[in-house]
């Protein structure tokens, strides 16, 4: 970890906890349109929206068409679960600007408790960069909202492609101009670190609840190499990740350039 120049997060799941947000959206929007409490299950609403995210964007990085825009697809997404037999009571009860603005509830997520305080410590020691899916605006909006101080946002919007297309992360490395063993991926997604792994990046797995659908559904207990798994270190928060890194870093006599 003493070599490594820039850290490069995922933010959906990693850096922000999309579910508790979008769910607390989607409350508020439902009562403010006559829809009771507790009437709809607005956790599994949010799921379907992210499910289609995650289904599209694998699609479209495997050499599918389709938008490269986020904010698109999230409404694209949107029209069709209001479409369908499971959620078209809810559709009549949302015009236009209700549904603008729910769409853009993905660029009001906010972080996990630890994130804020663990990206600036982190910031001290290294370049803090995002390679997300998202899109460029809805990043930085996302930034301001939830005082996230990135110091480069690379989205795979600039680059044509989704993760974990290798372009993505090669693109973001050329970009640092930094060699993939100064560099570490950090995600809540083990797919995410599998491809920026066999990159050569250094590869770090954050905890989150509920989050890696990958690794919960084939049942895959994410360890380090260490301890006989396949990414580098696991960590439960940017903070323990920012001590890791100090400790390295005290051990060599490095400091950030």
């Amino acid at each position: 970890m003493h070599k490594i120049k820039a850290l490069v997060f995922d933010v959906f799941g990693t850096v922000v906890d999309w579910r508790s947000s979008i769910i607390a959206e989607l409350e508020i929007i439902g009562e403010k349109h006559g829809i009771a409490a507790g009437t709809v299950d607005w956790t599994k609403f949010a799921q379907d929206w992210r499910s289609g995210y995650m289904e599209n964007t694998r699609r479209i990085a495997a050499g599918a068409s389709g938008s490269l825009n986020v904010d698109v697809m999230h409404r694209e997404i949107l029209e069709e679960m209001l479409r369908s037999s499971e959620w078209s009571h809810i559709g009549p009860k949302w015009d236009e600007e209700t549904r603008k603005h729910l769409n853009l509830a993905w660029h009001r997520l906010k972080g996990w408790p630890d994130t804020v305080d663990g990206l600036y410590a982190l910031k001290k020691q290294v370049i803090l960069a995002t390679l997300s899916n998202g899109n460029i605006r809805l990043l930085v909006d996302m930034a301001k909202h939830s005082d996230l101080p990135w110091d480069m946002v690379f989205s795979t919007e600039l680059f044509n492609t989704f993760k974990p297309s290798p372009k993505a992360y090669l693109e973001t490395m050329r970009h640092l101009s930094l060699e993939p063993e100064n560099c570490a991926m950090v995600a809540a997604h083990i797919f995410d670190l599998r491809a920026a792994g066999s990159l050569g990046m250094t590869t770090v797995y954050v905890r989150r609840p509920n989050e890696d659908g990958d690794a919960m559904e084939h049942n895959v207990n994410v360890k380090s190499k260490k301890d006989g798994g396949e990414v580098d270190y696991v960590v439960d928060s940017f903070a323990e990740l920012a001590e890791v890194i100090e400790r390295a870093r005290a051990e060599n006599g490095q400091s950030i350039e």
